[in-house]
């Protein structure tokens, strides 16, 4: 019995040891794949790329700024930052240098959009983004604020934002009924409400009978201020905004 408890013991030994064994093996394999991410700021592209491969790693490319400090062409910002710990196969993101700012940025406020925008890109530099803005006493489709401001030097991307003005929605009324109401009130009531007085027509007037009996329209009469409203358009309920016009039947 104590042969065989003996054997247990030392079975159960090895087989703890050979678990602990794999396990120290298995994290060295890992961490032996991972390598140091070196620093590729400053660098030209061909440079940082044969410092990336050498460990196993690859790189690329993926936006270009403008800076007074980093000479054009070369490597100025780099992700994962240096000394991160990364696996071999690993893709670094770069951003490369343009040097310093070499256009001046225009002055397109007072401008359209669409001139604004044909200025900007005449000039090499592009459109980060457009907001429009609702105004009270200034044209629509106008620029009124653009950034970077005209003649900045200190750019980061070669990219401006433009606010645009556009035109304030009119404010909407539901029509009333005018019907029975005196023409020539109606009108001041429009034109101070900032309406417009359509076209005013006069209802058919009912026929006149002659000597032989039959029926002879009336003679025509003409839309006065003391005209009464049979008829409207649009009619009373609808929905209007300001400036609209307003057409009436009358007799």
């Amino acid at each position: 019995m104590r042969t065989f408890f003996r054997f247990a013991v030392l079975a159960l030994v090895l087989i703890i040891v050979a678990m602990i064994s794999g396990l120290t093996a298995m994290r060295l394999a890992i961490h032996g794949q991972e390598v140091a991410v070196p620093a590729l700021v400053g660098l030209t592209p061909a440079e940082a790329e044969r410092s990336v491969s050498g460990l196993g790693l690859q790189m690329s490319i993926e936006r270009q700024f403008y800076s007074p400090q980093i000479p054009e062409g070369r490597i100025m910002s780099q992700l994962p930052a240096p000394g991160t710990k990364v696996r071999r196969g690993w893709q670094l993101r770069v951003a490369q240098s343009l040097g310093p700012t070499r256009v001046a940025i225009p002055d397109v406020t007072g401008e359209s959009e669409h001139a604004a925008e044909l200025n900007i890109r005449r000039r090499g530099l592009e459109i980060s983004s457009i907001a429009e803005v609702e105004t009270q006493g200034i044209p629509s489709d106008q620029v009124l604020a653009q950034s970077p401001m005209a003649n900045a030097t200190e750019l980061v991307a070669p990219k401006i934002s433009l606010l645009v003005t556009s035109a304030a929605e009119a404010q909407g009324f539901v029509m009333p009924s005018f019907v029975g109401k005196a023409l020539g009130t109606v009108s001041r009531t429009l034109e101070d409400a900032g309406f417009k007085l359509g076209n005013v027509s006069v209802a058919q007037i009912v026929e006149t009978t002659d000597q032989e009996g039959g029926a002879t329209p009336g003679a025509p009469v003409q839309p006065s201020p003391a005209s009464i409203i049979v008829l409207q358009v649009p009619v009373a309920g609808q929905r209007v905004v300001a400036g609209t016009a307003i057409s009436f039947e009358v007799r």
